[in-house]
């Protein structure tokens, strides 16, 4: 909250608490924003934190998908507002508006942005929403998603303290999102949108030593591109690189954003599957084999399709001393699944 909200007339007792107020709600904000480097998680965190701050009836968020994407979309996590599911909720992120908002930071409503801006999609996008006030998030110069809020519980308007406290919101919650895409793009593998092996080492590792009788289990998936050698010396690297992307979107699709799948290969990937025990992880995989098998890859004038195999294995505690032993049983149903013909589901002994 800015000082500025004081200046031009007398500050009062109540004034000042009321400052110091907002000073201390913003400390936990900024606190709970900078505690995750996840962005799917933090997309979540800044969309209810925001809800728990303000007394408003409806709220939604704008933000990118992933870390390549080129719009703001509508995040699932949108209250109170009328959402047409079969509409595109998007606004690219080179267009007038962003421009215009990146110029000036403040808080819009869409009838101010109307009166200097043209017709456009990403207007027409917001209107469809019908927001009382639009609020930048901005950081190191670039607008990193939008917050779009109703009318305030009780019906009364934002006023400038309202506005001030908002955008030291949007700010915090710009840097936290900078910081979580600096983090995913050194951790990720940029071809497949999968996490790099070292990182999935590393979180197998600490649930493996943190793991305590009692607690939920988790399972492994590991699966392997058929005959992928097969194809690159047939169609050459670039036709084994579009396949390696779509098996890699395909596994993404059918995973959740708790669950962790890496690239641990060449044509090899693996998912960590938090809370989650042997028969359900089965049904994750045989989705995912189901969906790769329907994949069809269209390279120059050929038409690519491949199948995987796949490997599932539970944590037991008595066998999986460490992850190193937990990885090779779910590698050994792997190649199973190999031996035993491909293009299935093989379960670790």
């Amino acid at each position: 909250m800015s000082s500025k909200s004081l200046e031009g007339r007398k500050v009062t007792k109540q004034d000042l608490e009321k400052e110091i107020f907002d000073l201390k709600n913003l400390l936990e904000i900024s606190k709970s924003l900078t505690s995750t480097l996840d962005y799917n998680f933090l997309n979540d965190s800044i969309l209810y934190t925001c809800l728990g701050a303000l007394t408003v009836m409806k709220a939604a968020f704008f933000s990118k998908k992933s870390i390549d994407s080129v719009d703001f979309s509508l995040h699932r996590g949108f209250l109170g507002f009328e959402i047409d599911h079969e509409r595109d909720y998007s606004i690219p992120e080179k267009s007038g508006l962003i421009e215009y908002m990146n110029s000036r930071f403040q808080c819009h409503t869409l009838q101010d942005l109307e009166k200097v801006l043209p017709p456009s999609p990403e207007i027409e996008v917001l209107r469809s929403i019908d927001p009382t006030i639009i609020v930048p998030l901005r950081a190191k110069g670039a607008i990193n998603g939008l917050l779009i809020l109703g009318e305030k519980i009780g019906g009364s308007g934002f006023d400038e303290r309202d506005k001030s406290y908002l955008l030291n919101i949007g700010s915090f919650a710009a840097i936290a999102m900078y910081n979580a895409f600096l983090y995913d793009m050194t951790t990720t593998d940029m071809m497949t949108k999968l996490k790099l092996k070292h990182v999935f080492f590393n979180t197998l590792q600490e649930r493996v030593q943190r793991w305590e009788k009692g607690r939920p289990p988790f399972s492994l998936i590991m699966l392997d591109i058929d005959h992928f050698k097969r194809l690159n010396d047939t169609y050459g690297h670039l036709a084994g690189d579009e396949v390696l992307k779509a098996v890699a979107r395909k596994v993404l699709d059918n995973v959740r954003n708790i669950d962790l799948a890496a690239r641990y290969g060449g044509e090899e990937f693996i998912i960590l599957v938090p809370e989650t025990a042997l028969e359900q992880a089965t049904e994750v995989a045989e989705r995912i084999r189901q969906a790769v098998e329907s994949i069809v890859v269209r390279f120059n004038d050929h038409l690519l399709s491949v199948t995987v195999s796949l490997g599932v294995a539970e944590f037991q505690p008595t066998k999986d001393l460490s992850s190193q032993p937990f990885i090779e049983r779910v590698d050994q149903a792997m190649y199973r699944s190999k031996e035993a013909g491909r293009n299935r589901v093989c379960l670790a002994e």
